[in-house]
């Protein structure tokens, strides 16, 4: 199927090293004007290189801000080769008409093994032996030191990273419960508890798992430590603005918290080159890593295949399922019919206004759908292959358009 801009004219820029299977699905799917850039770019690079691109893949360094996506004219697709979408302003990309995409499954199973064995390492005081034999001790010592069968992990967020942990902590005879905003369906023999306070108050070992938003931000500080048991353990893998990192200093301090395992921070360095700066660096109990959560071969390599096949679908159907910004529509293609992709600002009326203009024109609407999201709405339909032209010239004349396009 050929597209109103033929395949070769359609710019794809990929930052950061991604994956090679981005490049390949990519490539099978008959793209091939492909820049690939190892790293991220300055703002004013960016912008620059942003300007000539239809679609742009990303990791978290890039910031894709307001400004910067005001400069890409021939924008219409964003691809975060991660989980999180903190690094564009989604708000941004939806009012300008570009849907932005993620990987929220391909690099769950890395970052709950990673926290499986951060749990265990915590436990048998590992982090504190290896500085000590590092300096040339030898702290040979059982204090402190337990297996991690029968103890209590409270996991915080059950969704797909943390119902995964609870299946792997589970089968090292771990007791898991866990405490979740809405209700979820428990697997294995996982408990939800009713609320945070009581989850920090029953856990050996606490572990976050949720998305940054409001409720969430600085979740974790002195309140929500003290509440915690004595001699208990904590892990971060979620999103760095969910701890106050100062409390949880104090709290390692004291002796309240044994040892804890910080994956991310509430400010990171930008590049290998700049220094990384926290409180926690002084404490051998905790184990610091650089944001690599989701950072293994397999981890990539998958995410690699589902950003990647997500901007195919998307360039290719208009489909823009799992989008986490923008309305999601995804139809299968009628025959014999050319597809029209219509975003709009989403006020009342605009459905039928472009239904009276096509029945005025005598254009035969195959198939249709419609979704809105925030200020913007998103329309997909199917018209005879020799109705198209007429078509898209009547949706370039209706006033709410943002933009429009033609798949033919």
């Amino acid at each position: 199927m050929a597209l109103s801009l033929q395949k070769d004219k359609i710019r794809f820029l990929l930052l950061e090293g991604l994956h090679d299977n981005a490049l390949k699905v990519l490539e099978d799917a008959g793209y091939h004007n492909i820049e690939n850039i190892s790293h991220a770019l300055d703002k004013e690079e960016l912008i620059e290189k942003i300007k000539d691109a239809h679609f742009i893949g990303i990791r978290s360094r890039t910031q894709l801000t307001r400004d910067v996506l005001e400069h890409a004219n021939k924008l219409i697709g964003i691809g975060c080769f991660c989980i999180g979408t903190n690094q564009v302003d989604l708000d941004a990309a939806r009012d300008l008409g570009i849907p932005v995409f993620n990987a929220p499954f391909s690099n769950t199973r890395s970052v709950a093994e990673l926290v499986l064995a951060e749990a265990i390492m915590l436990y048998r005081g590992i982090p504190e032996k290896n500085a000590t034999v590092h300096r040339g001790g030898w702290g040979k010592s059982a204090t402190n030191s337990h297996e991690v069968r029968g103890k209590t992990i409270g996991i915080v967020g059950y969704g797909s990273i943390g119902s995964q942990l609870s299946v792997l902590a589970e089968s090292f005879g771990m007791k898991v419960i866990y405490h979740d905003a809405v209700t979820k369906l428990p697997l294995g023999n996982a408990v939800q508890v009713g609320s945070l306070e009581e989850l920090l108050s029953m856990a050996d070992i606490v572990t976050l798992h949720v998305p940054d938003v409001p409720s969430t931000r600085y979740m974790m500080k002195a309140e929500q430590f003290a509440q915690m048991k004595e001699g208990s353990y904590f892990i971060n893998a979620a999103r760095g603005t969910c701890v106050e990192i100062d409390d949880l200093a104090d709290a390692l301090e004291s002796g309240k918290i044994l040892g804890a395992a910080i994956d991310v921070f509430p400010k990171e360095p930008k590049s290998a080159d700049e220094e990384f700066e926290s409180p926690l660096r002084k404490f051998d109990n905790v184990i610091l890593t650089p944001h690599i959560g989701g950072s293994t071969q397999e981890a990539q390599a998958n995410i690699g295949l589902e950003v990647a096949d997500k901007f195919v679908r998307y360039s290719d159907q208009g489909d823009t399922a799992t989008a986490v910004n923008f309305p999601e529509v995804s139809i299968p293609f009628k025959e014999n019919s050319h597809r029209l992709l219509h975003i709009h600002k989403n006020v009342p009326g605009v459905l039928s206004q472009i239904n009276r203009l096509f029945a005025e024109a005598g254009i035969n609407i195959l198939a249709q759908s419609l979704m809105t999201e925030g200020d913007v709405g998103y329309l997909v339909m199917d018209v005879d292959y020799n109705d198209s032209t007429a078509a898209l010239d009547q949706l370039k004349d209706v006033e709410e358009t943002i933009r429009v396009r033609i798949l033919f």
